[in-house]
């Protein structure tokens, strides 16, 4: 059985992955969609081609993560695409924010991601492909962003190096690296603090991101940006110190 796996499903980039590999692979027997809300999951299953199986988990639960490591036991699926879109960020300086909206970017950007990974990895044979959604605020530290920032890096780091360590499986990981994009993301973020004016100037088109994605991932790049902006704004963070950078964003 070949299937999909995705988390983050019900809502932004994740929702659209699922649209848009549904379209693109309708070679897949089953796809299965994780995220918290039953209800958005089983709208989304109403539009897609491909039957979806939802699986309601909060992946920072060590339960919920045994649910699913139960369901790929008992049907030794081939997964041939992994899509972790699953996370959230919250703006303010450090200390503004609660403390376990703090710990809990953690939790669901990074150990959550690592933890599916990492149970979906035996189920995935030749020719299959990871999707990691990372951020553009993987390329520079973020004030007032501080700590979203700090786990996007390390999905962008942690995904460049499982690619290299599974060349020889020809598994592809393409980290996904887009500036802000207009979801509900920004519905949660800025109930700590506002996005700034230059990011509302750049907002990307969750479907043109996700379109790119997918195209970067069959072509096996290992990171994939959207967009002249961001692609210029990567290749500054590489030229440019970051000391001078970060001057320049505390002005804006």
């Amino acid at each position: 059985m070949k299937i999909a796996v995705i988390t983050g499903a019900s809502s932004g980039m994740g929702r659209e992955t699922v649209l848009q590999l549904s379209d693109h692979f309708p070679g897949f027997d089953e796809m299965w969609v994780i995220a918290r809300r039953e209800e958005r999951l089983k709208e989304l299953a109403a539009q897609c081609p491909v039957r979806l199986r939802c699986f309601e988990l909060d992946l920072s639960e060590a339960g919920d993560l045994g649910v699913l490591e139960s369901a790929l036991r008992a049907c030794s699926p081939d997964v041939k695409y992994l899509v972790n879109a699953a996370g959230f960020g919250k703006i303010g300086p450090v200390g503004s924010i609660a403390s376990g909206d703090e710990t809990g970017m953690v939790r669901v950007n990074c150990e959550a991601l690592v933890a599916v990974t990492h149970l979906v990895l035996p189920y995935m044979t030749h020719n299959s492909r990871i999707l990691m959604f990372a951020s553009a605020a993987s390329f520079l530290p973020q004030p007032d962003f501080a700590v979203y920032a700090a786990t996007k890096s390390f999905v962008l780091s942690y995904s460049r190096a499982l690619n290299e360590e599974l060349k020889d499986r020809d598994i592809a990981v393409t980290a996904v690296c887009p500036g802000p994009v207009r979801t509900e993301f920004f519905d949660i973020a800025e109930t700590t603090g506002q996005i700034p004016l230059y990011k509302m100037l750049v907002m990307a088109n969750p479907r043109h991101v996700v379109r790119k994605a997918i195209k970067d991932s069959i072509v096996k790049r290992d990171v994939s940006v959207y967009g002249l902006t961001m692609k210029a704004f990567h290749l500054l963070t590489k030229v440019v110190p970051h000391r001078l950078l970060l001057y320049v964003m505390r002005k804006f």
